[in-house]
């Protein structure tokens, strides 16, 4: 199997890494040229509590693209989509599966409007991982899934071919599955929730949780956002919410989102795709939305501010 990854940052490095560590597929990175620098100086390196690994990988630039991919794996952010989609577009052909595991679903539409229905993959990946400014992939906790599978509900041979690559991989949990977009649902249920809460109020869950009506505030967040994937036709399974009525509950969580930590350091953050995209569903429902609303427009207009070069130094 050949697997291209589009980028070799916190979460294409890790599992692209890994799936490289395992030497079950032929795996190269396709990265701007600063980052190719990188990796042929250093190579590639993971710090990880299932342990660390360095190694030299293949990589190319959007310029050598060419055809001949099993799986393309698309791990960037949602607002350089239209960038990662000229990239990859070259090497791209009939036999071809495009994994995203983008943050959302607002980006299928447009994958499979370029590129095929047939050739899409549903994917989601749950890790908590950063690019270090010396170039290493830091996993930061015990988060290592990636599910992925046929929109269809399909087993077919190629996600089972792609899950059989990853099994023997150090530190992933890959599986495919025949539910992956009522996954992807619940993983924009818990992704809403997190980030509508800690960007609104600029703290971790632990915080929140811990001020007065904190706990009840992401609780009221978590079952708005219940309500908009029911009514998307993708309840969410009884163990999900039990899980995450936990993870909103506890006042010694430090979890925080990654939209927050953007946001913090002055950096783009995927305001349209996340907040945006759970804003509209909210209304086509006729649900509650002022929550939402008010979420949107707090990330709009810190775009604002920081397209005028207002924010404070961080």
């Amino acid at each position: 199997m050949r697997v291209l990854v589009l980028g070799a940052g916190a979460l294409g490095g890790y599992f692209g890494g890994r799936l490289a560590e395992a030497g079950t597929a032929e795996v190269a990175f396709m990265v701007r040229p600063a980052r190719r620098a990188v990796l042929h100086r250093d190579g590639l390196r993971i710090e990880s509590p299932f342990g660390a690994w360095e190694g030299r990988v293949a990589t190319l630039t959007a310029a050598e693209a060419k055809p001949g991919w099993d799986v393309i794996l698309l791990s960037c952010k949602a607002y350089d989509l239209e960038d990662a989609i000229g990239a990859i577009r070259p090497a791209v052909d009939a036999r071809t599966a495009v994994l995203p595991v983008l943050n959302g679903l607002s980006h299928l539409d447009r994958l499979a409007a370029e590129f095929g229905a047939a050739r899409l993959l549903g994917g989601l990946a749950k890790i908590q991982a950063t690019l270090a400014p010396d170039g290493t992939v830091r996993q930061l906790n015990d988060w290592r899934w990636l599910t992925f599978g046929e929109r269809d509900g399909a087993m077919s041979d190629r996600v089972r071919a792609l899950e059989a690559a990853f099994a023997p991989a150090r530190g992933v949990v890959a599986q495919a599955v025949p539910d992956v977009m009522a996954r992807m649902w619940e993983k924009l249920v818990h992704l809403g929730t997190s980030a509508i809460g800690t960007v609104l109020m600029r703290a971790n869950v632990g915080e929140i949780v811990r001020s007065p009506g904190g706990g009840a505030f992401l609780l009221r967040l978590l079952e708005r956002n219940l309500a908009i994937a029911a009514a998307a036709g993708h309840p969410v399974r009884d163990g999900f919410l039990d899980e995450y009525r936990a993870v909103f509950g506890d006042p010694r969580s430090a979890y925080a989102t990654s939209m927050l930590r953007d946001l913090e350091s002055g950096a783009r953050i995927e305001a349209d795709h996340i907040l945006g995209f759970l804003l509209e569903r909210a209304r086509r429902a006729g649900l509650p939305d002022e929550l939402h609303e008010a979420a949107y427009l707090h990330a709009k207009a810190y775009e604002q501010r920081r397209d005028a070069g207002r924010l404070p130094a961080c």
